[in-house]
C-alpha cells in the first residue's frame, strides 16, 4: 500500500492519466448498448433498472446477458492491464476508475450499473488468484440461494480476503473499497432479500418503477 501512495505522490500526472483512462473506459454502457442493438429497446426500463448482466438476464435472452457480462469485465481487465504495462500501480488505480466508471458513467447522469462484472475483470487483472475466489464463491452462492445480489455481495468479500493472504495490501485495499461501493449500490438489494422480495436468477421482471435501484445521486 505504502508503494502505492509513494507512486502517486511521485507521478501525479501519470495517476490522473490512469484515473481518465479507466474512467472512460469503465464507464462505457455495453448492458445498454447491447440490448438496444439487439432491438429490446432500453434497458433502464425493464426490471431493476439496472443496465448490468443480471437484468439483461431478466429480458429472457442468455446470449445478450452473456455478452454484457463479458463485455463488463473485460473493460476492467483491459484497463489494469493495460495501465499497469506502464506501471503496476498504474494498473490498480486504473481498475478502480474503470469501476466508478461503470457505478457513475456520466453519460448516463451518472447512473450506471453495481460493478460486479467489472470487479471480477479488474480483480482477474491485479491477482488472479482472488478473481478465482471470486468466481467461486459467487457460483456457490448462486446455486444453493439463487439469488444474483446475495452471491455478488459475498463474491466481492473474498476478493480482499485472498489479498491480505497472499501479502497483497495495495490489491485488497483497493478492492475493499470496490467492494463497499458494490454493497452500497446493491442496497435496494439488501433490503430486498431481508423482506424476501428479491428476484432469484432467471425470473423476467416488469417494466422497471420509478426509483429503480441504480447507484447514484
Amino acid at each position: 500500500m505504502a508503494a502505492l501512495l509513494d507512486w502517486i505522490s511521485s507521478q501525479p500526472l501519470h495517476a490522473l492519466a490512469a484515473v481518465a483512462f479507466g474512467y472512460v473506459l469503465g464507464s462505457i454502457p455495453f448492458g445498454l448498448l447491447l440490448t438496444r442493438l439487439a432491438g429490446l429497446g432500453d434497458i433502464r426500463a425493464i426490471g431493476s433498472g439496472n443496465i448490468g448482466a443480471t437484468n439483461v438476464l431478466r429480458t429472457g435472452r442468455k446470449g445478450l446477458a452473456a455478452a454484457t457480462l463479458l463485455a463488463d469485465a473485460l473493460k476492467g481487465t483491459a484497463a489494469a492491464l493495460l495501465a499497469a504495462s506502464i506501471a503496476p500501480p498504474a494498473g490498480i488505480i486504473a481498475g478502480v476508475a474503470a469501476f466508478l466508471g461503470h457505478l457513475f458513467p456520466v453519460w448516463l447522469s451518472f447512473r450506471g450499473g453495481k460493478g460486479v462484472a467489472t470487479y471480477l475483470g479488474v480483480a482477474l487483472a491485479l491477482l488472479w488468484p482472488a478473481a478465482l475466489a471470486f468466481a467461486l464463491v459467487w457460483l456457490s452462492v448462486a446455486f444453493l440461494f439463487r439469488y444474483s445480489s446475495l452471491a455478488a455481495l459475498a463474491a466481492t468479500l473474498a476478493v480482499p480476503l485472498v489479498a491480505l493472504v497472499l501479502g497483497r495490501g495495495d490489491v485488497a485495499a483497493a478492492t475493499a473499497l470496490m467492494a463497499a461501493l458494490s454493497w452500497y449500490a446493491h442496497r435496494a438489494n439488501i433490503a430486498r432479500l431481508l423482506s424476501r422480495t428479491e428476484a432469484r436468477i432467471g425470473e423476467k421482471a416488469p417494466p422497471a418503477t420509478a426509483g429503480a435501484d441504480r447507484p447514484g445521486p
